[in-house]
């Protein structure tokens, strides 16, 4: 009797599962400083037409070697990426902020063979993308041939994380070319999400600093 007097008989709400990155993670706004890719002028790719981003779905992946990986995604696949070394993020460090370049349904295991041996090679020609050649971030201290790297993505769409939106196998190299007043980054990866179609795409990003966003 005395808890129908001072409860109102709803379910409470689950707490929050999902990993706040600098204040960052589903539902909320990030503002960035249109510096961070302005002052690279007209030499970098990266484009980018506002200065806030609204996450709508958050990735997290666990590395071999005991770091982790937070994504921060827009509905237009905008990607606001931190590395940690603890799953809750306190500690983050290494933020980059990457936009769509490019995305191709491969359509068969030729072009898939291709691609995985276009990752492999110690810079990537991005003539067929109307890209620039990008030298191996990863993996930058030799020349010889490397397999890139696999990787699994958990996806979640709501901040209580009861169940993944999505998980998604990819197999990635990072680039990076030197410009006059920063660095440009590129990732190509492949993604195969579980049940759904396979896709190669190319992302362009910069890296932040930590004064140049917040949410």
């Amino acid at each position: 009797m005395f808890r129908g007097l001072f409860t109102s008989g709803a379910k409470t709400p689950p707490p929050p599962a999902l990993a706040q990155v600098r204040n960052i993670t589903v539902g909320r706004t990030v503002s960035l400083d249109p510096l961070a890719w302005r002052r690279l002028g007209d030499e970098t790719r990266f484009t980018l037409d506002r200065d806030a981003l609204e996450i709508t779905a958050q990735g997290l992946i666990t590395l071999e070697g005991g770091q982790f990986v937070h994504r921060f995604y827009t509905d237009d696949h905008v990607m606001l990426q931190a590395m940690s070394d603890d799953p809750e993020g306190q500690a983050a460090y290494d933020f980059t902020l990457f936009t769509p370049w490019s995305s191709a349904y491969p359509p068969g295991e030729r072009e898939r063979r291709l691609w995985a041996d276009r990752l492999s090679e110690p810079s990537f020609d991005g003539a067929a993308e109307d890209l620039p050649v990008y030298p191996r971030l990863w993996f930058a201290e030799s020349d010889a041939r490397q397999p890139p790297v696999t990787l699994w993505e958990t996806i979640y769409d709501d901040r209580a994380a009861v169940a993944p939106y999505a998980r998604i196998f990819q197999t990635c190299m990072l680039y990076a070319r030197e410009l006059s007043d920063g660095r440009e980054l590129m990732l190509a990866l492949e993604m195969q999400p579980d049940g759904g179609e396979t896709t190669h795409e190319i992302m362009i990003g910069i890296p932040l600093e930590m004064a140049e966003f917040r949410a």
